[in-house]
């Protein structure tokens, strides 16, 4: 792309473009580029692209790249330089009564057991099925 051809750019990056140049013509060129021209240029990357951005404001396209993953660290509440939460510990669903049932067994010797379950699991039967059907000695 052609950046000396503004025609080709779509007119809110042109319009960014037009700001980084009057920054530019201060006679404090060499100072850092304002945060609010940061602020847009990761805008328009967000819409446009970083490469396309990049090119037309004529910035470092790896600093706008980092521009945008600090921006987007903090909009996810991750502190600068930090990473994300790796644990997160969820509450057990709370049983509406569906699983609720009574249970019976009865072994070849006439042992008889029953069961009223409410709020169980599948492991949980498996393993009291296992503990009347193979007592141990």
């Amino acid at each position: 792309m052609n950046i000396s051809k503004t025609a080709e750019l779509p007119a809110r990056l042109e319009g960014v473009r037009r700001r980084f140049e009057r920054w530019r013509q201060t006679p404090n060129v060499r100072s850092h580029i304002p945060d609010s021209l940061w602020a847009a240029a990761v805008k328009m990357a967000r819409s446009y692209g970083i490469c396309r951005t990049a090119r037309a404001l004529r910035v470092n396209y790896y600093a706008l790249k980092k521009r945008i993953g600090q921006e987007s660290a903090a909009a996810s509440g991750v502190p600068e330089g930090g990473t994300a939460a790796t644990f997160l510990e969820l509450a057990p669903p709370v049983s509406a009564g569906c699983c609720e049932c009574t249970w019976e067994l009865e072994d070849a010797g006439g042992a008889k057991m029953r069961v009223h379950l409410k709020g169980f699991e599948a492991p949980d039967l498996a393993a009291l099925s296992r503990s009347f059907w193979n007592p141990s000695p």
